[in-house]
């Protein structure tokens, strides 16, 4: 295959429309939780992972998993991890049996936060997949977005 290939040339667009519709969605959420909560997009996304964590065996997240999961670099979700635990959001703790290892949990204060910013969230993420299905190229996007089953 060459950079002309029309498959790369499609591949390509294929994925200029999927970037399109992730902007799309995320400047959408990033207003509505910046104007109603204080948050940002990706700090409504660490505490929600966070929030997703048990006491059980594999029940909390080491930092690895973390910025797997909120799809940032160790070190960005550490200045994140910082700043939401400087706010009282968050707190960090030692791992009762690795005294290496770190976990995070989500403090009452933010999990308040978090419950009311979930509809704002909500809401903004269907209005803006509302939005982007008015676009044809974004269409069938859409739809697949709306169809998916992932377990929470």
């Amino acid at each position: 295959m060459t950079a002309t290939d029309p498959a790369l040339t499609a591949l390509a667009q294929g994925w200029c429309t999927l970037s399109l519709l992730h902007g799309r969605i995320e400047a959408r959420i990033e207003r509505a939780l910046q104007t109603h909560h204080g948050l940002s997009a990706r700090e409504y996304s660490l505490l929600n992972v966070l929030s997703r964590q048990h006491n059980g065996e594999g029940g909390h997240l080491q930092m690895k998993q973390v910025a797997d999961a909120v799809v940032l670099s160790q070190s960005a979700t550490t200045r994140l991890v910082t700043r939401l635990e400087d706010r009282g959001l968050l707190e960090r703790y030692l791992c009762p049996t690795d005294r290496r290892g770190i976990y995070t949990d989500v403090t009452e204060a933010g999990l308040k936060l978090l419950n009311e910013a979930r509809p704002t969230h909500d809401a903004a993420l269907r209005k803006a997949l509302d939005e982007a299905a008015t676009h044809p190229e974004l269409t069938p996007l859409v739809r697949v977005v709306e169809s998916l089953n992932v377990p929470a």
